[in-house]
């Protein structure tokens, strides 16, 4: 077996299990990994230098396809109701398997850290059948020094082979595609997809099991801080604004997508930003768009045109969910220690496909709490596999995908650091406005960005609120710069009648989805439920 680059001698490749591999490639750099892409066939350049690569058939996640191994440790902490369940057993003929299809192929491997703070990060070491896929996991984790890899001993195994199909017989799985984690051993196994992002959201999901134990709160979200260091969260799935709204260039970044919350603050797990590009402009988010065209990016998924090698980012016809993966010193004011003090507000995203939700609400500690459990919001087209269209749903802590452990554990937690930290809580929709998905229209960003930049500036709280008629928050009555329509949802309808009942649903909705959360949660929390309080006008 050939081996370039730095490793740790004693913990190479063969400790793991692989045998007779052709070669590793150990910790390439940019550079390198692009001449081995571009050789392999496995991907393009385009304009600016950015590496573009197709991921074939998966375009987004498949979280159907994701097991946790069932052991004497996940027995009784993992929310199995949530988590696809696989023996001891047949996660190690899977292991075997993944081992013996890996002979005479050449790897890439990535030492890497999941997590800014040294406290809380797992060492975590990437195989990856291709080229491209080691550059996307490079970018996305944290990169340690080059002096730090001799000494590099991985706490976290993942093993990245989309040739590689599954048996769902031999190996107890639904379908060829494979993500199996087993959380005693510390190893992720991904096969049949090429779909990068299921990488670094098994390094998510490692986390969000571990780190409670610790005290610490996992969250799926964007963060940002600013010149006073006075720190903010957006909650949210992917596609309702957490990469584009906390892209704010009056603020320094934190991080795009995921992070921690300790007694010291929070930091983020990830080195690097996966935005979504469709319909990406310079002048709505410059940042985002010069980061997508330089060297070092990859895009995933963006039609490239043959010719110029000029990204389309309007072009939808391979999928919705194109990406941009690129490290966060691509942003200019992205944070050095991706670390901040904690947070002073924390705002959650939802995506409302009915039309019906304010674009801003202040909540109360125990309305944040049911929302945050709940976590209604739209599945946008394309992040999972199957969506092409946005689907209202509730996704509880908005990340149920990634959530080892049952939602009221994050919920406590959560709970107790808003506390103690007397954070304001805020539900902001990105969803539509004027009529439900396919009627109406996306609620405006400007509109968005305007009662956002009040909220973190402090001065929306001095404005008159009303208590919404059917979700009981407090909603401003007027913003300055703020179309008042957009406040008063009902006015955007043209039909006032089809409003009231499609809220009425929507309610309902939420009602009958929280009663399997009820007996986890205090009786101020399930207070917090929206109703129907007073006749819609």
């Amino acid at each position: 077996m050939r081996e370039v680059g730095l490793r740790n001698g004693a913990f190479g490749a063969d400790k793991f299990g692989f045998k007779r591999l052709a070669a590793v490639h150990w910790n390439l750099p940019e550079p390198a990994l692009y001449e081995h892409a571009i050789i392999r066939g496995e991907a393009t350049i385009a304009e600016g230098g950015t590496l573009a690569a197709d991921t074939g058939a998966h375009t987004g996640r498949s979280p159907k396809d994701k097991f946790i191994v069932f052991d004497t440790m996940t027995d009784k902490t993992v929310w199995w109701d949530n988590n696809g369940k696989i023996t001891q057993e047949q996660f190690q003929t899977l292991h075997d398997d993944f081992i013996a299809h890996a002979e005479g192929k050449e790897l890439f491997a990535q030492d890497l850290y999941g997590g800014a703070d040294p406290k809380h990060r797992i060492k975590t070491r990437v195989y990856t059948e291709y080229a491209w896929h080691s550059l996307f996991i490079r970018t996305l984790l944290r990169r340690p020094d080059r002096s730090e890899l001799a000494a590099f001993v991985p706490e976290l195994t993942i093993v990245d082979l989309p040739s590689f199909k599954a048996d769902p017989k031999r190996h107890g799985v639904r379908s060829e595609t494979v993500i199996a984690i087993d959380f005693s051993r510390r190893i992720v196994l991904i096969g049949n997809t090429s779909y990068a992002g299921e990488m670094k959201k098994s390094v998510f999901s490692t986390l969000n099991y571990y780190l409670p134990g610790n005290g610490v709160m996992p969250m799926h979200c964007s963060a940002n801080v600013g010149p006073q260091g006075d720190s903010a969260l957006f909650f949210g799935l992917s596609g309702t604004g957490k990469t584009t709204l906390s892209a704010d260039p009056n603020r320094t970044l934190i991080g795009d997508d995921e992070h921690g919350w300790s007694g010291d603050g929070i930091f983020n797990f990830e080195g690097g930003c996966y935005a979504k590009t469709i319909r990406l402009s310079a002048e709505a988010e410059p940042e985002i768009y010069a980061a997508s065209k330089r060297f070092g990016t990859v895009l995933e998924n963006v039609v490239i045109d043959p010719e110029t090698r000029v990204p389309n980012f309007d072009d939808g016809s391979k999928t919705e969910n194109t990406r941009s993966a690129y490290p966060l010193e691509a942003i200019p004011n992205a944070s050095r220690t991706s670390c901040a003090g904690h947070p002073k507000n924390i705002i959650m995203l939802t995506a409302d496909a009915f039309g019906v939700m304010p674009p801003i609400a202040k909540l109360t500690p125990a309305q944040a709490m049911y929302h945050f459990i709940s976590g209604y919001t739209a599945k946008v087209a394309g992040t999972e596999k199957g969506v092409k269209d946005p689907e209202a749903t509730f996704s509880t802590c908005f990340g149920a995908p990634f959530l080892p452990r049952h939602p009221s554990e994050y919920g406590k937690l959560l709970r107790e650091l808003i506390a103690k930290h007397d954070v304001d809580c805020w539900l902001v929709n990105t969803g539509w406005t004027g009529g439900k998905y396919g009627v109406g229209s996306r609620m405006p960003i400007k509109a968005t960005r305007a009662l956002l930049g009040r909220v973190l500036d402090g001065s929306l709280k001095s404005v008159k609120f009303r208590t919404d008629s059917y979700f009981g928050f407090a909603v401003p009555e007027a913003v300055d710069g703020v179309d008042s329509k957009l406040l008063h949802p009902e006015t955007t309808w043209s039909d006032r009648k089809e409003f009231a009942a499609t809220a009425r649903h929507l309610v309902d909705m939420f009602q009958k989805n929280f009663v399997k959360f009820e007996k986890h949660v205090d009786a101020d929390i399930k207070a917090a439920a929206p109703e129907i309080r007073i006749a819609a006008e």
